[in-house]
């Protein structure tokens, strides 16, 4: 385990004031990377995902969900509509590294916590603004949500078959967007340390479901009828895609005259494939086809990639604690996924859980921001 110091972004603090799924994944990429995020909610009832239960179950008074992408972070309420409370939310931001939120256009400028006002209260502050759709366009206002950032952008006639759309059934849009502000963040802290200057990173989920099709979209935005004959004298496109076997199911990607050469005429066609590979189970057609080269892997069950070599190989997972709710009281305890990045060969991972709302107390009444902390920064 890296010690502290050896953390990239140690020393940096992150005001969070993002909610459900995207912004709160940004933030925790960032703390594992070593910032230290404050969540800032409202009093009560704290941000919506506390509540919003996108994995269907409750653990210690908050959603499974919200413990999974708000681990290794600490929490104050304010009321941002009250004048003394956004007074001391204002304080925090003078001394800050890093403000994230992915309210829709316009909340932020109606509270006066913009870029360009807070650009005034800190001009080394690196700003991080994720919505839905951008914010200028007819689609600015719209609430921007994952189901229907995949559909507008497209994306389900490359997941469907025939004449129907299959959207991805995980938040492929949310999640994208995290990494795509977390990189953002990364790339102005590194500017501000050679400039001192801090800046503005944007993105909104459209832009990531965009951004994730470039070849496709790059094909069709380059299409003319010369390159459409010039297509028609390629070679055949592979045989991609998921098959059946006897006993589960088989994704290989090969070219179509290899799998010829290999199984027989039969399997020119991705079309042909199915009856043939039905025939027998999953891993005699893996041990058949790697010993070939040809591309292949099976299709796992999430209760079989638990137990999978490869799941163990990667160590994904990690062990956070929350402290107990009463003096005296146990710990909870809960199993989830660590950062995908190793840094000098070490996985980041932290133990520290979820915070309760308010854990660090209400702005201006706990110590979450002291002059000391704010030192550093003013030294810069």
């Amino acid at each position: 385990m890296l010690d502290r110091e050896d953390l990239p972004l140690d020393g940096t603090v992150v005001l969070d004031f993002s909610q459900f799924l995207a912004g709160p994944v940004a933030a925790l990429r960032l703390a594992d990377l070593g910032a230290r995020v404050i969540k800032v909610e409202r009093p009560v009832t704290g941000e919506i995902g506390r509540t919003l239960a996108f994995a269907g179950r409750w653990i210690d008074g908050d959603t499974a969900s919200f413990h999974a992408m708000n681990r290794n972070k600490e929490a104050v309420v304010a009321d941002l509509k009250d004048p003394a409370d956004l007074a001391l939310v204002k304080d925090l931001v003078r001394r800050a590294d890093v403000l994230l939120h992915n309210f829709r256009p316009g909340v932020m400028e109606r509270l006066g916590l913009d870029h360009p006002t807070v650009a005034q209260l800190n001009p080394g502050l690196v700003y991080a603004s994720a919505s839905g759709y951008g914010a200028d366009g007819p689609w600015a206002g719209r609430p921007g949500q994952d189901l229907l950032a995949q559909s507008v952008s497209a994306l389900p006639w490359v997941s469907g078959s025939g004449d129907r759309p299959v959207t991805v059934g995980l938040s492929l849009a949310d999640h994208l967007l995290s990494c795509h502000i977390a990189q953002g963040v990364v790339a102005l802290l590194v500017r501000r340390a050679r400039t001192g200057r801090g800046g503005l990173v944007e993105t909104s989920l459209l832009e990531g479901m965009l951004d994730l099709q470039l070849v496709r979209l790059t094909d069709r935005l380059s299409a003319t009828a010369t390159s459409e004959a010039e297509s028609d004298e390629l070679a055949p496109a592979p045989v991609s895609g998921v098959f059946p076997t006897e006993d589960g199911w088989l994704a290989l990607t090969a070219a179509p005259g290899r799998l010829t050469q290999l199984l027989g005429t039969v399997a020119a066609s991705a079309a042909e494939l199915p009856d043939l590979l039905r025939g027998r189970t999953t891993d005699a057609w893996l041990d058949l086809l790697d010993a070939d080269g040809v591309w292949c892997s099976p299709v796992l069950t999430l209760e079989e990639l638990l137990v999978h070599d490869a799941f163990r190989a990667v160590d994904m997972t990690q062990t956070v604690e929350r402290p107990p709710r009463e003096p005296g009281g146990e710990p909870v305890r809960l199993t989830t996924t660590r950062s995908p990045i190793r840094i000098d060969g070490e996985p980041l991972v932290s133990g520290r859980g979820s915070p309760r709302l308010g854990a660090q107390g209400r702005v201006g009444t706990s110590a979450v921001l002291t002059d000391d902390d704010g030192e550093a920064w003013r030294e810069r």
